[in-house]
């Protein structure tokens, strides 16, 4: 490929509303106001763009504050200014979608890329005595309206429950289902499956995000 026709292919278009899939890894955002973003994400940006906030040196989600201008603890860094800014998660693959007005979902802190300011957010700590098998999770509860981009390692699988899921896979839920954990059933002594921790998700209103790759 010669140069120009290279510089072609892959120059962005700026010219663009909303949160905007420069390819199945690179999420293009127009920032007039404020985004955040996951913290390390950002790749380049045009324009007068100010960060503020940073990760914790553990990485995760704890310390996931409001107030990301504190800077502690949290693994989001707010974006504010004008231009267009770039941001990518470890080559993971990008799925953008939007809320509407008080619609609701939970995802996994780790997958979280961006979203705008007009979502609300809070944590969710998972806490039981096989979710503390597993470590605990750590969620974020994102509520529209506006978008929000999330990454996952290859495709997703978005399924409607009832279904069972493995914790190191799954990615997002519907808010208004609340998934229970089971402990798998040993085959013989000392053995187990494989799979000892498992999500169990119930009713038929909501979908369940899962990709192919554990944690």
């Amino acid at each position: 490929m010669k140069r120009d026709q290279f510089r072609r292919s892959n120059t962005p278009q700026e010219e663009h509303d909303g949160f905007r899939k420069e390819n199945t890894r690179l999420l293009a955002v127009p920032v007039d106001g404020t985004v955040l973003i996951k913290a390390s994400s950002m790749i380049a940006y045009t324009g007068e763009i100010a960060f503020t906030g940073k990760s914790s040196a553990e990485g995760g989600l704890t310390g996931y504050l409001k107030d990301a201008a504190s800077g502690e603890g949290t693994p989001i860094m707010e974006a504010e200014g004008s231009g267009h800014l770039y941001v990518a998660d470890r080559g993971k693959e990008l799925q953008v979608l939007e809320l509407a007005e008080g619609e609701s979902i939970s995802i996994n802190g780790d997958d979280i890329l961006a979203f705008e300011s007009s979502i609300d957010y809070e944590i969710e700590t998972i806490e039981n005595l096989s979710a503390a098998a597993v470590g605990g999770l750590t969620n974020v509860s994102l509520t529209g309206p506006g978008e929000i981009a999330l990454s996952t390692h290859g495709e997703p699988l978005v399924v409607t429950p009832p279904v069972t899921t493995d914790p190191d896979a799954t990615v997002a839920w519907s808010t208004n289902l609340s998934p229970s954990f089971e402990v798998a059933k040993k085959f013989e002594i000392g053995q187990t499956t494989g799979e000892a921790i498992q999500m169990a998700f119930t009713g038929s209103d909501g979908f369940v995000v899962v990709q192919p790759h554990e944690r």
